[in-house]
């Protein structure tokens, strides 16, 4: 029996060797405490990222960049394990952790605080506990003088530095499709950040992301520091040939096709995901490879065609959608109703009318376009001269809807693009306003005119279902259908 006790416990001690000196296991163990009911499926890109992170441990690297697809274990590894570990092989190391959001910060700082609290891991490292002079839900201190902190990109670093800097998911995706938004997260990253290392010389920042922009804070420092940073890019389907480190003279070589891990996300979800999110934004956070704003938004080839429309049914309706100009005055920019047809969940476009006119012809063309079409509802942006057509509209019984703008032109298309790629919109053959729109559309961003983006991503985002506008509110959580399908969500699981 005392036997049998003995090898129990040298089988421990043995295990405990391993998992204090091999990150790896130690990530396995980490995501056993915080998701006791799940199952851990260890990979090579989970193996890549623990070579890199812990040639930053070593002093080995000091600017490391880690892009990644949603819900690969970024956050648990990075922000997680990764300080955990440092500070049981080093109780006096500083370590500040930044997300976008302080909410984010503070939960993947209490997810430490709990690894770190666990048996399992005071008889890993029993010389690094907890202090009890400094425990809240923005800072912990360690016994050793070290500690973790947890910030917003934006949030006030005063007087605090660290020896490593972690950037987990700086920026949100629909964040990222705003310039002001994502020039706030760039600037406070080269103003305040870089300057809150206590040695600039042997200081450690990893930012670890998945791309959202041509522009986000990786391809801003990849344009203008390219030689400083050590990059780690793992798209979900391989589009080259790439030899990846994994471990000390370990390799996984990556052929094109292959999947970065199949056993939780087969190509048939990749592809669904593709679908319901659209190329554009697939290729930034799923392939690491964000198109360039330049580039055409809807291809040619995405819009399907009809040479006759439909036969109506009990759930088929009518809606128009007017942009108006900004100003009374046939110098400023074009007035824009298209008419549309929904019809099995697909959306035909019948009718465009584009033209400079002064309010009176403004208010008489839009009284006589809903004569002809008999709209269910009347979509008017409420901005410019729509305002005041919206009411005047409805003082004579026709359905005018007020639609505030949440986001800026490029997001709002860019949020409808998937129902292009998937193949619901359809434009006629022939129209004697379809080679202007075509030009337009197929050129947004990047074209002169933008009068009939509006109209047609205002029109595609009213929710038929619901019978309903989405506005401010509802709106925004349509814009997060990204953020839903693969952004890693809060207080769901390690992340």
């Amino acid at each position: 029996m005392k036997k049998q006790q003995a090898n129990i416990s040298a089988d421990r001690r043995i295990g405990d060797a391993i998992i204090r000196t091999d990150f790896c296991t130690f990530i396995g163990k980490t995501f056993e405490i915080l998701s006791p009911s799940a199952t851990y499926c260890d990979n090579w890109h989970i193996q890549a990222t623990a070579d890199k992170l812990e040639r930053v441990r070593h002093g080995k690297i000091n600017r490391l960049i880690i892009n990644v697809p949603p819900r690969s274990l970024k956050s648990t590894i990075c922000s997680v394990a990764f300080p955990a570990f440092l500070l049981g092989h080093d109780p006096t190391k500083r370590i500040i952790c930044i997300s976008y959001s302080s909410d984010l910060a503070i939960k993947l700082g209490n997810d430490c605080r709990e690894v770190m609290n666990s048996s399992w891991y005071q008889q890993l490292f029993p010389q690094t506990e907890i202090s009890r002079l400094k425990n809240t839900e923005t800072e912990f201190a360690t016994t050793g003088f070290g500690y973790r902190i947890s910030a917003s990109i934006e949030g006030s670093l005063t007087g605090r530095g660290g020896d490593i800097i972690i950037l987990d998911d700086p920026i949100k995706p629909i964040d990222a499709l705003r310039d002001r938004r994502r020039e706030r997260v760039n600037s406070s990253f080269f103003n305040t950040i870089l300057s809150r290392l206590d040695d600039k010389r042997t200081g450690a920042i990893i930012i670890v992301m998945q791309r959202l922009h041509e522009d986000d804070l990786v391809g801003r420092l990849l344009r203008e520091q390219p030689e400083e940073w050590t990059v780690l890019s793992m798209p979900a389907i391989a589009e080259q040939e790439e030899k990846i480190q994994i471990g000390e003279q370990k390799y996984h070589v990556r052929r094109v096709g292959d999947l970065l891990h199949a056993e939780r996300e087969p190509l048939s979800v990749l592809e669904s995901y593709r679908r319901q999110m659209g190329s554009e934004v697939f290729a930034a956070q799923y392939q690491q490879s964000p198109v360039p704003r330049e580039g055409v938004m809807i291809k040619r080839t995405w819009p399907r065609r009809y040479d006759r429309l439909p036969e109506r049914n009990p759930s088929t309706l009518t809606i128009q959608s007017w942009d108006t100009a900004t100003k009374d005055s046939e110098q400023s920019n074009y007035s824009v109703c298209t008419t549309w047809l929904h019809h099995d969940k697909r959306y035909y476009l019948v009718d465009v009318f584009r033209e400079r006119v002064d309010y009176p012809a403004l208010k008489a063309r839009a009284t006589s376009l809903a004569k002809l079409h008999t709209p269910k509802a009347i979509l008017v942006e409420d901005a410019g001269l729509g305002s005041g057509l919206v009411k005047e509209l409805q003082a004579v019984g026709l359905p005018a809807v007020a639609v505030k703008p949440v986001f800026d032109k490029r997001t709002r298309m860019s949020i409808q693009s998937a129902k292009f790629e998937s193949g619901q919109v359809f434009l006629p053959v022939a129209g004697s306003w379809l080679d202007d729109l075509e030009t337009e559309l197929f050129s947004f961003p990047g074209g002169r005119y933008d009068d009939q983006i509006d109209s047609i991503s205002q029109a595609l985002a009213y929710e038929i279902s619901f019978g309903a506008l989405m506005t401010d509110k509802a709106l925004a959580g349509h814009a997060n259908l990204i953020e839903a399908l693969c952004f890693d969500r809060l207080f769901s699981g390690p992340r």
